[in-house]
């Protein structure tokens, strides 16, 4: 990790004391987390809830309506400008990186199986009836850096290439994919564009921590939201994830997904509190998928009051009271190998995008329409820079094993 360049010798000070104190958490974080998470995570996210809806004004919207922001553009283009900026100044030409999600823990066969028991109005899209498609799951870590996992910020991604999905798509340099995506914290880091493109010129300065910290503008309350579910993970097989912004769910429908693992156990960090080895995280899922299969559960959550489950607001938890989390499909990864370097390498191959898509599953909100140019902008830079074409997966691919 680079170290922090604000400009100023007192907040770079300040910075690098608290990653210090965030990466001294991390190896004491298992002893302690578990009981906090048991007895006050969930009852703290709904108070920090409650005051990030105490601050928001009610604009009036109805379900799944979209309204553009406020010089929405030019903040899109200044996140595209300040991602750029980075990635050439961390990366190297034929090693370049994502931006974002950067470390990749592994990239792993599996198959998503709509269920048969979906309710008729949740019936829309890649979920209008049984079926199974294959599957290319890339499990990552946070970016824009790649770190031990100890030193990360207990951060985990999780991202899905369906293949065989038939239809038009609203990306189309891909054909016969969509692609979903979970994070393990329920809400987004930032609220929408205008803050994301903030966030960008702190992480441009190696400085993350004063985008929330920012007496002009604090985010306190979206770090809060962060922190609870921020943790030293065990495994990427163990943790749930979710979509933190809205999709359609066909016409008139808003929804987020999420994905729960099926596993019970969970797997011990070795050393703590000493220091565990760089990829402890990777070594947890090569042990696990030695050995048997894993299955997560994908749930949808529908849109049912427009404000208390913004489309604009991605800071702000969908309460599952006035919206329960609804089985829709199983995604199984089964037992495998896929360690060696050449199936590692691949990820960076692929491509994902939110409008890798079927009109019906449209992504929406400000940074879902961001996430579009965005993502489509420094994959291509990345590809670009590794003098690779763009590659679309379909599930034929054979590695060493």
């Amino acid at each position: 990790m680079p170290p922090p360049n604000t400009g100023n010798r007192l907040l770079d000070w300040i910075s690098r004391v608290m990653i210090f104190g965030i990466h001294l958490e991390r190896r004491i974080d298992p002893f302690v987390r578990p009981l906090f998470d048991r007895l006050l995570r969930d009852r703290v996210a709904l108070l920090v809830t409650w005051l990030i809806n105490r601050k928001r004004e009610d604009e009036g919207l109805a379900l799944a309506e979209e309204r553009a922001q406020p010089n929405e553009e030019a903040h899109l283009q200044d996140i595209i400008t300040t991602f750029t900026a980075q990635m050439r100044d961390l990366w190297n030409p034929g090693y370049f990186e994502r931006g974002g999600n950067t470390k990749t823990h592994g990239l792993v066969r599996g198959e998503f199986t709509v269920r048969d028991d979906l309710p008729e109005h949740m019936r829309r899209g890649i979920f209008a009836e049984p079926r199974t498609f294959r599957a290319w799951v890339r499990f990552s870590g946070p970016g824009p850096y790649v770190t031990p996992d100890i030193d990360d910020v207990g951060f985990m991604s999780m991202s899905i290439k369906l293949m065989g999905v038939p239809g038009p798509k609203l990306l189309d340099d891909e054909q016969w994919t969509q692609d979903m995506f979970g994070v393990s914290p329920p809400t987004f880091v930032t609220p929408d564009t205008r803050a994301n493109a903030q966030l960008q010129h702190w992480s441009l300065k190696n400085a993350q921590i004063f985008y929330f910290l920012n007496f002009r503008e604090t985010h306190i309350l979206d770090s809060i939201m962060q922190l609870l579910w921020t943790k030293t993970q065990s495994s990427p097989l163990e943790s749930e994830y979710f979509s933190d912004v809205p999709y359609l769910l066909g016409e008139g429908q808003a929804m987020q997904y999420s994905f729960r693992t099926r596993l019970k156990t969970r797997t011990r960090v070795p050393r703590l509190p000493l220091r565990p080895p760089d990829n402890y995280l990777r070594d947890a899922m090569v042990a696990t998928l030695a050995k048997q299969d894993v299955e997560f559960d994908i749930l949808l959550q529908l849109q049912t009051d427009p404000f208390k489950m913004p489309i604009e607001n991605n800071a702000v938890l969908w309460p599952t009271k006035l919206s329960p989390r609804v089985p829709a499909a199983v995604l199984r990864i089964p037992k495998q190998t896929f360690d060696s370097p050449e199936q590692l390498a691949f990820a960076r191959v692929l491509t994902y995008n939110p409008w890798h898509c079927i009109p019906e599953h449209r992504p929406l909100g400000n940074q879902s329409r961001a996430r579009k140019r965005m993502y489509f902008e420094l994959s291509r830079l990345r590809q670009q820079m590794n003098a690779v074409e763009h590659y679309e997966p379909t599930g034929d691919e054979v590695f060493p094993s």
